[in-house]
């Protein structure tokens, strides 16, 4: 398994929340906790900015993926609006994560509670040539529900 140097910065001075963490040896995303002092409530359809209270240095060909939490989008229909959420080597503020009711019923997020996944991935910078033709392919233009035939 790969590891890399991830500095993290707390945004806030008295958080008493955990620094983002692995939950499980082989887990791929570490938690991201709610930094707030108030319950916030999600109305069905509602959505909302939730501040994490950290900032991260990512090493330069990094990026973080913000991504939903399983156990609350099936259990209360929470989800990413932009899912998965990119943050840039270059960014250095305060991860916020949108977080989206699509469930039947107002959901309360709590202080300090598990919101979302961070996971570490590299990436690769494409260089931009345009041409007048693509080569073919044998799918061809063929999209949505094509490869269903």
């Amino acid at each position: 398994m790969n590891s890399m140097l991830l500095k993290i910065k707390r945004t806030t001075t008295d958080s008493g929340n955990p620094l983002p963490q692995y939950m499980t040896p082989h887990a791929a995303g570490m938690d991201l906790y709610a930094e707030i002092r108030e319950d916030i409530v999600l109305c069905p359809g509602a959505r909302a900015l939730v501040p994490t209270g950290v900032a991260i240095e990512l090493p330069e060909g990094y990026e973080a993926q913000v991504r939903p939490r399983s156990g609350l989008a099936l259990r209360h229909g929470l989800a990413l609006v932009n899912s998965p959420g990119t943050i840039d080597p270059d960014y250095r503020g305060e991860i916020g994560v949108i977080l989206i009711n699509l469930g039947e019923e107002s959901f309360t997020i709590r202080p300090g509670e598990r919101i979302a996944q961070l996971v570490i991935a590299p990436f690769v910078r494409a260089k931009i040539q345009e041409v007048a033709e693509l080569d073919g392919s044998e799918r061809g233009s063929g999209g949505f529900g094509h490869t269903g035939r």
